[in-house]
């Protein structure tokens, strides 16, 4: 990578430097310069002074810009454990390690493919005809934040305590939130584990961890949460028979897991494909179908909704929806009674009536 020429008269006169990244290259430009700098890597190039440098994973670092003040000068590289260049004699086996030479006189450690391995002090030495003048720079290698570790699915009885998990890898450390996805979305605090007491039916569902610190995307991972309890029947409702009709009565029912359905009609359980009657089951509801309806249909009927954590039951009669066309007996004879007088009645009156006027 080529130094412009005010880099290098900068750095050579201990001007204070400021570094960016740029796609998957990291970069030096003066603090003065006209260019527009990103944060996040910083680091100085004055010799004597100890500094920091920023990278991410994965892109080249130049490590610092080192010169040397004439032809005979020496230069060295080492980190906190080995000798990396000694002048131009290379000591490290590393081959992602080189010298960056734009001239004779720069020194400049490079670092392809940066890892976190990378990580810790450098050190530049140079043996000057005066004194040996050395700079120290730490080479902090940032990681995209990454969580290996997240609960499993796992499944509860309502009002149990619950307790998730999410752990990730990341530098600077990310910070960990967690979000159940649902109509309302709603947040919790942040933290490796999340806590719910007493957890209810409403809150089951997905629930979304995410890492994040600002060096990349953040990284998210899901985890379900099943929440069983009791079943429950919410609707029980006939749509009307008659005889020779066919009859319907819906049962809506909810529990995790799924309950199961059965009929009676009165203390007897009713089998679907018998005596008329059909019986359809479905997650939430069951239909019962009663074709061809006779009188002995009409009676009593029980929905009972059944899953491994307890059961319920409602009823409803199903009826006739009037009585008084068939002449039952009751009030409703006397009703027919009183009908069939008056239109004898009339009859018997008419009948006068015509008399008188054929014999007038």
């Amino acid at each position: 990578m080529a130094i412009p020429a005010p880099v290098r008269a900068a750095c050579s006169s201990s001007a204070v430097f400021r570094a960016r990244g740029i796609g998957q290259e990291c970069c030096l430009t003066p603090q003065a310069d006209v260019f527009s700098v990103s944060g996040g890597i910083f680091m100085n190039c004055d010799l004597e002074r100890e500094e920091s440098v920023w990278g991410a994973c994965g892109c080249r670092a130049l490590v610092s810009l080192c010169y040397l003040e004439d032809g005979a000068s020496k230069g060295a590289w080492l980190n906190s454990s080995s000798i990396i260049f000694a002048g131009s004699d290379k000591w490290s086996v590393d081959p992602r390690v080189s010298i960056a030479t734009a001239n004779r006189r720069e020194y400049s450690l490079q670092i392809q493919d940066v890892d976190v391995t990378d990580d810790g002090p450098y050190t530049c030495s140079v043996q000057t005809q005066h004194t040996p003048r050395t700079m120290q720079v730490h080479l902090t290698v940032q990681v995209s934040p990454k969580i290996f570790r997240i609960s499993s699915d796992i499944v509860v009885n309502e009002g149990s305590n619950v307790t998730l998990v999410c752990l990730a890898t990341g530098k600077p450390e990310p910070s960990i939130s967690w979000r159940h996805i649902s109509p309302s979305a709603k947040p919790f605090e942040s933290g490796q584990y999340l806590d719910i007491y007493g957890i209810t039916r409403d809150q089951a569902g997905e629930y979304e961890c995410s890492a994040e610190n600002d060096v990349s995307v953040p990284d998210v991972k899901k985890v379900k949460v099943t929440v069983n309890f009791a079943p429950t029947i919410q609707e029980l409702k006939s749509s009307g028979v008659m005889l020779g009709g066919n009859g319907l009565i819906r049962c809506e029912g909810a529990g995790v897991p799924a309950p199961v359905f059965e009929w009676y009609r009165g203390e007897r359980k009713l089998i679907s494909g018998q005596q008329g009657i059909t019986i359809k089951n479905y997650s939430t509801r069951s239909l019962l179908t009663v074709t061809n309806v006779t009188e002995e249909h009409f009676g009593n009927y029980t929905c009972v909704a059944v899953n491994k954590l307890g059961m319920t039951n409602a009823s409803l009669p199903l009826n006739p929806p009037s009585t008084a066309q068939y002449g039952i007996t009751g009030d409703a004879e006397v009703l027919f009674s009183c009908w069939y007088l008056v239109l004898t009645l009339s009859s018997l009156t008419s009948i006068f009536y015509l008399k008188n006027i054929i014999l007038h």
